[in-house]
């Protein structure tokens, strides 16, 4: 869900709105008189629909995610933990960091 200011109320009321964004995690649309409105989101959200939207973006990726979840939802697949799947394939923690 998100709401809706005014584009003048928004720059009066900027970092008020930027708290309530970050916050909640909603979306709030500042509208503007030409009606070409803007979204103002969150960093920690913008980033999590960009890599929602990557990982989607292929039609292969998105097919085995989507048969993932619904082997989760059934219950074929048991839940793990990191730690379990770091065992089981032999690695240790530092094997998977880029840094």
């Amino acid at each position: 869900m998100s709401t809706q200011i005014s584009y003048v109320d928004a720059q009066v009321n900027l970092g008020e709105l930027c708290d309530r964004v970050v916050e909640t995690g909603e979306a709030v649309i500042i509208t503007r008189p030409d009606g070409k409105n803007v979204a103002l989101v969150s960093e920690a959200e913008l980033s999590s629909l960009l890599e929602t939207l990557y990982l989607l973006r292929s039609p292969a990726n998105a097919s085995r995610l989507a048969t993932a979840l619904e082997r989760s939802k059934s219950g074929e697949v048991q839940p793990q933990a990191i730690n379990e799947l770091y065992q089981r394939f032999g690695l240790e923690e530092k094997d998977t960091n880029d840094n």
